[in-house]
């Protein structure tokens, strides 16, 4: 077919219903597909997209001129954006300065008792495999972050590094679906430091990396993660708000390190995961559990059941780290002493597009 012959259009935004003729006379641009039904020519012949060859195919008796159209493919992170009515509605809350408590970042983040917000990312098979389920953390600016839904295995963060052991004894907590779990230190020496931690630079930024292939690493955005780290009381003695404050806002203490894999930051399990119910509530509180976080894990989705690292260290002192406790309340500990489960964590390129799925365990989110 002569592609001179056609007139391309494309839509302005994903399901704007707007076109605008593209000077590019070349076929679909990436984050486009074929619409069937406004494509046509004028002489009745009649347009089809080939998937395998990637050009447009005109059946026809005649010559003629022909106008095809293209629908924008929302990114995942204009998807999940889009899916925010009003807080709380379909598990996201928008951080904006109105959101009592909250980060006051314009960020979309999940927070309940079991959000629709897993994505399918390693496998392009039918039926997701269980290990290949993330979920959403949230939305920051046009990037989408993702945590491990249940904890990672030897088979991706392998047994070097800082591996340490692993137990078929799941424990009465463990809400996930292994059957044997794998625990690491932090650092296999008194340091905590992230950008030395063997845990950051063997298990999760090679071997994760390798494990995955090129394809599916290639969309994971390399982002600097803030690892300067907070105070004791300001890691799991005060709120929410005041936690990110010190961690991750206006008043952390801006040490960057640069790398595509991280781990969840305390922040991320008091706002993301926990309703805004909690956001008031410590990480940890000597009057018990009905005064912190052990409270809210039934309504926290982050909450796994399992002793798991943070990415945030202590920084009132060179080997201690802050960790999720098995009953759900935050807790610190050596980083070459605690032998805890890890979900890898990390942020998507901007340009991965939404393709399918609702979002659930079973139509998990796919992406391209």
């Amino acid at each position: 077919m002569n592609i001179n012959a056609l007139t391309m259009m494309y839509e302005t935004s994903p399901d704007s219903g707007e076109y605008q003729v593209s000077s590019d006379v070349t076929w679909a641009q990436e984050g486009y597909v074929f619409n069937s039904v406004l494509s046509k020519c004028e002489n009745g012949g009649v347009l089809s997209w080939n998937d395998e060859t990637k050009r447009v195919i005109m059946s026809s008796n005649t010559s003629d001129k022909c106008y095809v159209y293209y629908d924008k493919v929302p990114t995942l992170a204009e998807y999940i954006a889009c899916l925010y009515t009003s807080d709380g509605e379909n598990g996201l809350y928008y951080h904006d300065g109105d959101l009592t408590n909250g980060a006051n970042d314009n960020s979309y983040r999940y927070s309940g008792a079991n959000p629709n917000n897993y994505v399918c990312f390693g496998s392009d098979e039918d039926a997701c495999p269980v290990d290949n389920l993330y979920r959403i953390i949230g939305v920051f600016g046009n990037q989408v972050k993702l945590i491990k839904y249940d904890y990672a295995g030897s088979n991706l963060l392998g047994t070097d590094g800082t591996y340490t052991s692993s137990t078929t004894s799941l424990g009465s907590y463990y809400k996930g679906s292994q059957s044997t779990l794998y625990f690491y230190r932090w650092n296999t020496e008194n340091n905590n430091t992230w950008s030395s931690s063997r845990l950051n630079t063997i298990n999760l930024n090679v071997n994760f990396i390798n494990a995955l292939g090129d394809n599916w690493s290639s969309k994971i955005a390399e982002v600097a993660w803030q690892v300067g780290g907070m105070t004791y009381s300001n890691g799991y003695g005060v709120n929410a708000s005041e936690t990110y404050s010190y961690e991750v806002g206006i008043n952390t203490l801006n040490t960057i390190y640069n790398a595509k894999v991280g781990l969840m930051y305390v922040s991320d399990y008091y706002y993301y995961g926990a309703v805004p119910t909690y956001w008031t509530y410590p990480g940890y509180s000597n009057n018990g559990e009905d005064y912190d976080y052990r409270a809210a894990t039934d309504s926290n989705w982050l909450y796994m059941g399992l002793y798991e690292w943070s990415i945030s260290r202590t920084s009132t002192g060179n080997e201690y780290t802050f960790y999720i406790f098995e009953t759900g309340h935050v807790n610190s500990n050596g980083v070459n002493l605690g032998e805890y489960a890890i979900r890898p964590t990390f942020y998507l390129n901007s340009d991965v597009t939404y393709i399918g799925g609702t979002g659930t365990k079973i139509d998990p989110y796919r992406i391209q």
